[in-house]
């Protein structure tokens, strides 16, 4: 058998996290093999045609495509290699590393990877993981499939339609199908408050009037061959549909934008312990996994709201599995109460010898006049004070953890409280 070809680091997935990873990696000196199932490069960016991107990292309003191809042009002149097409059928881990079985189009291959990065992103939930009941029929649509039709097939997959869930992409679709002539009966939300973010509920929704329903959700669908109306109803505090509500809507597509799950199938075959918060892998501060040589990043790690921070958390696991893995690690935990919903990394090393820890965190609510308390044991590391935050933005903190607050193995707690009048 031929013997398999070795890379420092193998990254799977070319989307913004897997790009910025691989091109990383190489600038610290490392071999690189970038693989991606697709044909094509740039992950779901190719489909994003709306602007928005790269603000934070450019400083400019860039199209999906366009912030992606700052990287695949920057990919070129790279010493990294890139199979496309290609699909990781096995992945095993072992002390030298991780072997990896390919299918491409030149057959079945192996690769030996020092280093493994996963950026492997997200998939959409369907409408039978939220209990939609009905028929199967034609005309219910994922938000990222309907932008698929859309903008790569150039096909409208709709004329009248009810949008289920206030997710960025479905307010995103909502403008895109209204200026395509389509009627965008509204936007409906079981959640007391939208999950998108606020430039796009004023840009998207209000700008071209359309309606923004909360509390309510979708029940059922009815239709043949094709979806010809949808069951709304009412919900209470914890999201059931309360009885006698119920009404119809007469549309032909059904779009779900209901949030967002982290392609973590790869680490589970692997053995990578998953944090049920994120459904993402447990992280230390370079983006290493519980298990030592494997990293995660981007959309595969935690949800992220903007692909800045994307790009920006794969570049910090291309860095970090460039080098050596350090031959221990001293973890501690990194925790929050109730009132955040996760924290990213989760695990702190005490060997490490970074002057500056990022992290990311969302709220548990929406808050006015908040503070944040970072604590470690009985230091306080941070206050910090938010005039508004809430669940679908993100924040991002930088923050100097110093080698001796952590001497003491204490976990590293995040809380957030009301500020008093």
């Amino acid at each position: 058998m031929t013997e398999p070809a070795r890379y420092d680091v193998t990254v799977i997935g070319a989307g913004p996290a897997g790009l910025a990873a691989a091109l990383e990696a190489d600038r610290s000196g490392a071999s690189v093999l970038l693989v991606e199932r697709e044909a094509r490069l740039g992950g779901i960016l190719k489909q994003c045609i709306h602007d928005g991107f790269g603000l934070v990292r450019f400083g400019e309003k860039l199209s999906g495509p366009e912030y992606a191809d700052r990287f695949i042009h920057e990919l070129k002149t790279s010493r990294v290699n890139v199979s496309t097409l290609s699909f990781v059928s096995e992945a095993v881990h072992t002390d030298s590393g991780t072997r990896l079985t390919l299918i491409t189009r030149e057959g079945v291959k192996q690769v030996v990877a020092r280093a493994l990065v996963l950026a492997t992103g997200c998939r959409e939930r369907t409408s039978r993981q939220i209990g939609v009941h009905g028929r199967h029929c034609a005309g219910v649509f994922t938000a990222g499939s309907a932008q698929y039709y859309t903008n790569i097939l150039g096909m409208l997959p709709t004329r009248r339609c009810v949008i289920l869930g206030s997710g960025d992409i479905g307010l995103i679709m909502a403008r895109r199908l209204t200026l395509e002539g389509a009627k965008v009966l509204g936007v409906y939300e079981a959640k007391p408050t939208p999950s998108g973010l606020s430039r796009n509920i004023s840009q998207c929704l209000t700008d071209f009037d359309i309606p923004l329903h909360t509390s309510v959700t979708v029940t059922r669908v009815f239709g043949e061959q094709r979806l010809r109306e949808v069951e709304l109803a009412d919900v209470d505090e914890r999201m059931r549909p309360l009885p006698g509500t119920e009404r119809r809507a007469s549309c032909d597509a059904l779009i779900l934008s209901v949030g967002l799950i982290p392609e973590n199938e790869l680490a589970g075959s692997l053995g990578v312990p998953l944090d049920p918060k994120t459904k993402g892998p447990y992280v230390d501060e370079r983006s290493q996994t519980l298990l030592p040589g494997i990293y995660a990043c981007g959309n595969a790690l935690h949800v992220s709201d903007l692909v800045d921070y994307v790009s920006e958390s794969g570049e910090t696991a291309g860095r970090a599995a460039s080098r050596p893995c350090a031959p221990s690690r001293a973890l501690s935990e990194v925790n929050c109460d109730a009132s955040i919903l996760y924290v990213v990394p989760q695990r702190l090393d005490r060997n490490a010898a970074e002057a500056e820890r990022i992290f990311y965190f969302r709220s548990a609510a929406e808050l006015e006049n908040a503070v944040l308390t970072v604590r470690c044991g009985e230091t306080t590391l941070l206050t910090k004070g938010y005039a508004h935050i809430r669940p679908p933005e993100m924040e991002r903190l930088s923050l100097p953890v110093p080698a001796e607050a952590l001497s003491c193995g204490e976990p590293v707690t995040f809380s957030l409280e009301v500020r008093p009048e």
